[in-house]
């Protein structure tokens, strides 16, 4: 039976505590603010980039992970007498992460590496990566994980509203002229991942109407079976909190669960900002 590691990157936010209990291995990304960078979670926390945030005029960049960090770490599960690696990363439609993985897997030999793309990011990505340590625990064959992984996908579901849209402008993702529309109508754009890419779901005018959207598509697939579901916040967790105990008390079947858009994904979505994810739970 092969011994295998799983590997994500910081952007799936994941708890220590589950970090540790599942072991899984992380490598961090990048923000960069002026002339100083950052490893996520390393280096700054999470409240430290949003303070910062407020206090600093340049607005932040992230990098991906340098390639060492993934070739340092293949070679180090390789002599802690690891045959395997499923490393989950978040989407190659927004970060070169994953293709920075397969590059490393390339240049490490004497360990069988599978670079998985979640086509996600953030809590969303984390279920996936905790999938696939409980069931390497469990002493599943990496080809029964992956299998596995890949048929999250077609059950799993994200949308964000997004609270200032100056941060998809600044980020690149939104035209002048589509800030200046948007700002004045006070449209709450609902955002969700398509092929990878982060792209529009819907405008709505009202931040309410947003979310009662989100709880509508919610509602027709978390209605029956074993379901995960993710809260997400940048930056405003009562906010959050109160929308996990509304939906835990509406699904009380499920697991609910609080996460946060950490400095990576923030620097792009903005303090506000709330997610909901969900897949099923076998």
């Amino acid at each position: 039976m092969s011994k295998i590691a799983v590997i994500t990157d910081s952007t799936a936010y994941l708890p220590q505590q589950v970090i540790d209990e599942l072991d899984i291995h992380v490598v961090p990304l990048n923000v960069v603010i002026g002339e100083e960078s950052y490893q996520e979670g390393v280096d700054m926390t999470t409240n430290e980039f949003y303070a910062m945030m407020k206090a600093e005029d340049k607005f932040p960049k992230t990098s991906q992970p340098a390639i060492g960090l993934f070739v340092n770490l293949f070679e180090q599960l390789k002599t802690e007498g690891y045959d395997e690696v499923i490393s989950i990363h978040l989407s190659s439609g927004i970060s070169g992460t994953f293709q920075t993985a397969v590059s490393a897997k390339g240049m490490v030999e004497g360990i069988n590496v599978h670079v998985f793309d979640s086509e996600i990011s953030c809590s969303p990505q984390g279920f996936f990566v905790m999938e696939a340590a409980a069931l390497a625990k469990e002493g599943k064959p990496a080809t029964a994980i992956l299998e596995r992984l890949e048929e999250m996908k077609t059950t799993g579901k994200a949308y964000f509203v997004v609270d200032d849209l100056n941060h998809l402008h600044r980020g690149g993702r939104l035209n002048a002229a589509q800030l200046v529309v948007g700002s004045l109508l006070k449209i709450k754009p609902i955002l969700h991942f398509v092929e990878g890419k982060i792209v529009p779901f819907e405008k709505v005018r009202t931040a309410k109407k947003a979310l009662g959207k989100i709880y509508t598509m919610l509602d027709e697939d978390v209605s029956n079976g074993s379901w995960q579901i993710s809260v997400i916040h940048a930056n405003c967790e009562e906010k959050g909190q109160e929308i996990v105990n509304e939906l835990q008390e509406k699904y009380p079947n499920a697991k609910v669960s609080l996460s946060y858009f950490g400095p990576v994904i923030g620097t792009h979505l903005g303090e506000g900002s709330i997610g909901i994810g969900w897949n099923t739970v076998k």
